[in-house]
């Protein structure tokens, strides 16, 4: 009797406590319902042309796959047919699951989707029937567009993008009641992470001014200076574009000519100085270079009016001239990285119109200079968007950095929007502490000339590599490039594709050139120190004809392609001085490294 007593005094404590942090969570609800409105209230959304193409691609789409069906009905009966005995088979084995108690294992070398990891999704018959249902239908939605085949190149390619978003996003994993995660931990937690999540996400729609950007890394884990970006340095010049950051010696003689590396300014140039382990500027200091960074303004409204050419005047232009000031060399070393190497390119060629040759070498990190394949970028360069990144920037005088990261992620969404987004507002966790994801998060505005001039000039009419483009005066081509060239592009790149890379190297007008092929993407293919021993590259192919041609002939090598670039570099770089601290008496340091460029947050 006694035992009894207690146990039942035990199991009213366990509800009291129970109710306990029912009313807990129903209070915290409330209060982050208030919230939630409030935050949305605050919201300026992008353009909604943005949210997705045009209706006429669709209506094609339709148009085609019915005059299809028309033509050959007993080809879309037998599709239709096939569709429904597999649904009706797979309602049917759930239903035998249920009555039998029956219960299917999980593949032994594992799922083949890595959303489906949850053994339910194998072993129960609701999990396992919404599994295979959804299958089916994505797969009876690829069969669908497959089969339409009257449409032009570009437009099936669109086609078949936004069909994978729908198919992605509609996928059981992003909805509550179809996530058995995110149900087990509901429950397990007493509801407690789904209040989290939504703190989560109500903390991410106030960061962003209503718009639902989901965190990708715990922002309260770095700090600028203290744990990455934290190679010594100075800002020894500064302007309303760019700060220009010298870094201090590693050796005690660095090469006569100098480096400058000119980062893209749609991110932020620490991707290469996150920390000391893969640190490209660390690692340059201690080759013995003396190296100079350009740290770009991220720009508010203020900047709508800046084009390609203040780019170039303040901060390429500007750029070369401080750092010839500061070390007495009548030549710098040039690196540009993404857009900031199709820039770099731009200005190359505009010094050889004006018979500059201040450039000694130029280098391209993953640099585009012919738009003619647009790659996996082909959905968003049609006119239809484009029109509604010109009718965002005119009402909001940038194109504001949630944007272009918006769009960047939904080629890998369910990598970059949807396991991000389960994780934080369906299972309540945290993001992780992941540099590169922080970095990832940290962009920057374009003003809306620059980024209609780029879009338009360059991304849609290829004017670069083809008739020319003006600017400053000038009309500018890649044939103009003829100063020593080495270009580094990854093998998985899908930002900028390396043999699109390869294309436009074969029309600059240089007799000297070289072309590596590192493996893996857009960043880790870069970021890939010696002391790694990971991604390996490709190089000294057959130049004579397309990149597939240069591939064939050219050789592998293990490992990381820094030591590659040095060794090309060096002879470029004249012969040996006493090291230079950065600044000089007309150039005093004006911040500590990473400068104060860097900090400044996009506006949303």
């Amino acid at each position: 009797m006694i035992k009894m007593a207690t146990d039942q005094q035990a199991s009213d404590e366990k509800q009291d406590d129970t109710l306990d942090r029912m009313s807990a969570n129903l209070v915290r609800v409330e209060a982050l319902s208030k919230r939630l409105i409030a935050a949305l209230s605050d919201r300026n959304p992008a353009n909604p042309t943005l949210s997705g193409p045009s209706q006429d691609l669709f209506s094609k789409a339709l148009a085609s796959y019915w005059t299809d069906a028309f033509e050959n009905p007993a080809k879309l009966y037998e599709n239709q047919l096939e569709y429904w005995s597999q649904s009706v088979r797979q309602f049917m084995q759930a239903q035998q699951m249920l009555l039998t108690g029956a219960t299917a294992p999980a593949p032994e070398d594992g799922p083949r989707d890595k959303r489906f990891e949850n053994p339910l999704w194998y072993t129960n018959p609701y999990f396992r029937y919404i599994r295979e249902q959804y299958e089916l239908n994505a797969q009876a939605i690829t069969d669908a567009v497959a089969k339409i085949d009257d449409l032009d190149p570009v437009e099936q390619k669109r086609l078949d993008y936004f069909s994978r978003q729908i198919v992605d996003m509609i996928a059981p994993t992003n909805f509550l009641g179809t996530n058995p995660d995110a149900l087990e931990k509901a429950v397990a937690t007493d509801g407690e992470s789904l209040v989290k999540g939504l703190e989560n996400l109500v903390a991410d729609l106030e960061a962003n001014n209503g718009e639902m950007v989901v965190r990708l890394a715990d922002e309260s884990a770095f700090q600028l200076g203290g744990n990455i970006a934290t190679t010594p340095g100075k800002v020894v010049y500064r302007n309303d574009m760019m700060e220009l950051i010298q870094y201090a010696p590693a050796t005690d003689k660095v090469r006569e000519i100098p480096l400058i590396v000119f980062p893209p300014w749609i991110n932020k140039f620490y991707i290469l100085d996150l920390k000391e382990q893969n640190s490209l500027i660390k690692w340059v200091t201690e080759q013995g270079y003396t190296l100079f960074v350009v740290s770009w303004i991220n720009p508010d409204v203020s900047y709508a009016e800046v084009g390609m050419e203040k780019y170039i005047e303040d901060g390429y232009l500007a750029a070369i001239r401080e750092v010839k000031a500061i070390t007495g060399q009548p030549k710098v070393n040039a690196v540009g990285y993404c857009i900031a190497g199709t820039t770099l390119a731009l200005t190359l060629s505009l010094l050889k119109a004006r018979g500059d040759t201040s450039v000694n070498s130029a280098t391209f990190f993953t640099a585009l200079t012919d738009f003619d394949n647009q790659g996996e970028f082909t959905p968003f360069l049609q006119d239809d968007f484009v029109d509604g990144i010109a009718a965002e920037v005119e009402a909001q005088g940038i194109l504001r950095a949630f944007i272009l990261g918006r769009t960047m992620s939904f080629l890998r969404s369910n990598d970059l929007i949807y396991k991000p987004a389960i994780r934080s507002y369906m299972l309540g966790e945290a993001p992780p502490a992941f540099d590169l994801l922080y970095w990832n998060g940290d962009g920057s505005n374009l003003p809306g000339k620059m980024a209609m001039q780029y879009l338009r000039g360059l991304c849609q009419q290829n004017l670069f590599a083809g008739e020319g483009f003006d600017l400053m005066g000038k009309t500018l081509r890649i044939s103009d490039v003829d100063v020593p060239l080495m270009a580094v592009t990854c093998e998985t790149d899908h930002i900028a594709p390396w043999k699109d890379c390869y294309r436009g190297m074969q029309k600059t007008g240089s007799d000297d050139r070289t072309f590596i092929v590192s493996q893996s993407g857009h960043i880790a293919g870069i970021v890939n120190p010696p002391s790694k021993k990971k991604y390996g590259h490709y190089t000294n192919g057959d130049w004579s004809g397309d990149a597939a041609t240069w591939k064939d002939a050219a050789s592998f090598t293990e490992g990381s392609w820094w030591p590659r670039w040095e060794a090309w570099l060096r002879p470029r770089s004249g012969g040996e001085v006493p090291a230079r601290q950065p600044g000089d008496s007309d150039h005093p340091p004006l911040a500590d490294a990473p400068g104060d460029y860097v900090r400044q947050k996009a506006m949303r």
